[in-house]
């Protein structure tokens, strides 16, 4: 048991005495597009995987833009929650030539009938799913070596053969 000088979570500090804030500060990083081959589709005991390989893309923002190049991929678990839980890897190429490892997590939800729709080339809009990922960067140039040290939301949508993210770093 706690004594009196123990801090916990019901005890006043400066940070708890804080209002409460309805928005996180956040400012744009960049819009993103991947195209994707075609899914491939494994039933595990686990649930279904779900591996997309990238075949380019492109990303641009007001710090930096380029391309996505080829080769990575996204890796995404459904569960048997109809959760899906996606893991991308892959390759930046700024417009100047600099390459960034980029990796994201991040949860998708769609409607009921949404893997159905994406397979009749369908496009899922974003008020009808949720698909937030959660990416990190890094790269040894320090022209961009302060996207390693920032926290990355987003939101998107997802086609055939295509994601879209909207990026935001919070302040």
């Amino acid at each position: 048991m706690a004594n009196a000088n123990t801090p916990t979570a019901d005890r006043a500090t400066p940070l708890f005495d804080r209002a409460f804030i309805n928005a996180l500060p956040v400012e744009h990083l960049c819009d993103l597009s991947i195209d994707l081959e075609l899914g491939q589709v494994i039933s595990t005991p686990l649930g279904t995987r779900l591996t997309f390989v990238v075949k380019g893309g492109r990303f641009e923002g007001p710090r930096f833009r380029g391309e996505m190049l080829p080769g990575g991929g996204d890796w995404v678990s459904l569960g048997t929650d109809g959760i899906s839980r996606m893991d991308v890897r892959a390759t930046m190429r700024t417009h100047d030539g600099v390459l960034i490892h980029y990796a994201s997590h991040g949860i998708l939800r769609y409607p009921p009938d949404g893997r159905q729709r994406l397979a009749k080339g369908e496009r899922l809009s974003f008020d009808e799913s949720y698909v937030r990922p959660t990416p990190r960067f890094e790269t040894s140039d320090e022209r961009y070596a302060w996207l390693c040290g920032i926290v990355t939301v987003g939101y998107g949508e997802y086609g055939p053969g295509r994601i879209d993210h909207r990026m935001y770093c919070i302040l």
